[in-house]
């Protein structure tokens, strides 16, 4: 049986977390969300929710003032100074502080696959990746000079019915749509594992309140990692297109034509990323992976033909593309 726990999660709306909220609730824990409230998501029945911005200091302090809690999970710290933060407002305040950091912060390229825990961190393309592994820096301080019982969890690409993959999500099912080629970096053979946020939550809850998982780090992702070519075209096969026309660009050539897009693709994207859970399955034998692309991909576009509001085309991405696949016709 499942001890029951008080756990807050800082964010608990977002596509990662949400899932794990609700998994928390059927355990039996006790959980309270901290977010802005202004989430589109049903809020979770048997959920107290706290009203504060988590980037705004002072107004988290008021929430949360008097709260302790079993478990903390903070989804919302994008920087060194934000988690020195919460070392400071949680210490002596909770049993566990969990931080969710990324594993784009692992080397690029990886030397060796499959990435384990011990793959070194380092990533000189994508800032996100080098603020990410400054806090993890932080919180291997305070493990080691105050006794701070942090754990780490690294996710990979996580996502539910709305997150599509791709680089231009639901522009390129548009474009397939509509009979248009879509940009695919590299030659799309690389691996890049996937993980459904219902699987996540698994490997996630299990880890709340685990006295093995104090004071260590875990990356938490499936063991489904298909090329991109394998994703493209599933997409288009849930989109009703049959043999899309994909056009393969250097990833390179993406990152200068459509700068917003390169840190990502140069730093995580364009790499095959496979990894190694058994140390995330020693404390939680039943994470695995139960939902495949192939599969959640029909699962997404139902949901934005269900939803007409959210079927957003960019239009300068959109117009990135066709430079792009005009470049690729003229070499």
């Amino acid at each position: 049986m499942t001890t029951s726990r008080s756990i807050l999660f800082i964010g608990g709306s977002g596509v990662i977390s949400h899932a794990s909220v609700a998994r928390a609730v059927t355990q039996g824990h006790r959980v309270t969300v901290l977010n802005r409230g202004r989430s589109a998501s049903r809020p979770l029945p048997d959920v107290e929710t706290l009203v504060a911005d988590a980037t705004d200091h002072d107004a988290v302090d008021a929430a949360l003032v008097g709260r302790e809690f079993d478990v903390v999970a903070q989804f919302r710290a994008f920087h060194p100074d934000h988690v020195a933060r919460d070392v400071a407002r949680f210490a002596g305040r909770t049993g566990q502080y969990v931080f969710i950091s990324s594993a784009s912060a692992y080397q690029k390229p990886p030397a060796h696959l499959p990435v384990t825990e011990s793959t070194p961190l380092v990533n000189p393309y994508w800032q996100y990746s080098r603020d990410k592994i400054a806090c993890e820096d932080v919180l291997v301080r305070a493990v080691r000079e105050q006794g701070f019982p942090a754990t780490i969890v690294r996710p990979s690409h996580t996502y539910d019915r709305t997150l599509i993959p791709t680089t231009g999500g639901w522009t390129d099912v548009a474009r397939m749509r509509a009979g248009r080629p879509v940009v695919v970096h590299g030659d799309g053979t690389t691996q890049w594992t996937l993980t459904h946020t219902d699987d996540f939550a698994v490997g996630f809850v299990g880890l709340l309140g685990h006295p093995l998982a104090i004071g260590d780090a875990f990356q938490i992702m499936g063991t489904h990692a298909p090329t991109w070519n394998q994703i493209y075209t599933w997409l288009a096969d849930a989109a009703g297109v049959r043999a899309p026309e994909l056009v393969h660009v250097a990833s390179k050539t993406i990152a200068r034509a459509l700068p917003d897009e390169g840190d990502g693709l140069l730093g995580d994207k364009a790499h095959s990323m496979v990894f190694d859970c058994r140390k995330l399955q020693a404390l939680v034998p039943e994470f695995r992976t139960t939902i495949t692309y192939d599969d959640a991909a029909a699962e997404q576009v139902a949901w934005y033909d269900a939803h007409p509001e959210a079927q957003r085309v960019d239009a300068a991405l959109d117009a990135g593309f066709d430079r792009l696949v005009a470049h690729a016709a003229s070499l």
